[in-house]
């Protein structure tokens, strides 16, 4: 008997508890959920069937990998230029950075990326300078510091970096961590006389824009495997960068 008077009386204060709980803070408003925005991701093709991951991020879908197609939608192939030679005298060309097969995708001289026969695949176009800006914008760099020339943007380059010490040498500091699913990999580049850029593959990277600068040169980016911020400037046609594409 005593044992269920002790439980009735718990029962009864706790209940009180309760009610008292509701009547202070019933009327008190929701507090509002934090919303978490993880990547997305699907894929595309191009013209000859080769597969591409694409990533939304922002309001925008970009490829999640660097363009490698040898053919421009119309058909006709893309010059091949291995040699320095060939580089240096050839209009919209192409080369795999010093034939090595690790390298992550092909690289591009502008007058391929900007052929009016199109290398990006079909409903997709090269990123330009307002791409590039907005997908930046968008990971924290300043309205102040979007259209400065140089390094900007402290640890944005962490966010588009991919992961693992094959794609960029990195130390703890411009560890990457990939947070936009933009999976940028150190491809390196090469000059306008057709040299190679150095150093090479996992430590920089570089991709076009299809905006141009001036009469001879167009804007790029840059990422460093020493470095955690993003750097914008121009380069000469003749270069050989690499390319991703952004959903029109």
């Amino acid at each position: 008997m005593m044992i269920r008077k002790l439980l009735n009386f718990s029962f009864y204060v706790k209940s009180l508890y309760f009610l008292s709980f509701i009547f202070m803070f019933g009327t008190c408003k929701k507090s509002p959920e934090i919303e978490i925005n993880f990547p997305q991701f699907d894929s595309i093709t191009d013209i000859e069937n080769n597969s591409y991951k694409i990533v939304k991020i922002g309001n925008q879908w970009w490829m999640a990998e660097n363009l490698r197609v040898k053919t421009y939608n119309d058909g006709t192939p893309i010059t091949n230029a291995s040699s320095e030679e060939l580089w240096k005298s050839s209009a919209g060309a192409y080369c795999l950075y010093k034939g090595d097969e690790r390298a992550p995708g092909l690289l591009y001289n502008w007058y391929a990326v900007t052929d009016s026969r199109r290398i990006a695949p079909i409903g997709w176009h090269v990123a330009t300078e307002a791409d590039w800006q907005q997908l930046e914008k968008y990971l924290g760099i300043s309205d102040t510091e979007l259209n400065a020339i140089g390094w900007r943007g402290n640890y944005v380059a962490n966010k588009l970096k991919a992961h693992g010490k094959t794609n960029w040498l990195a130390d703890a500091e411009f560890w990457p961590n990939n947070a936009s699913g933009f999976n940028a990999k150190a491809g390196a580049c090469r000059k306008h006389d057709g040299r190679w850029g150095e150093p090479g593959l996992s430590q920089t990277g570089f991709w076009w824009t299809a905006t141009s600068a001036n009469s001879n040169e167009a804007y790029y980016r840059y990422l460093d495997y020493r470095n955690n911020h993003v750097f914008r400037h121009s380069d000469l046609y003749q270069c050989g960068l690499s390319v991703r594409c952004v959903k029109d």
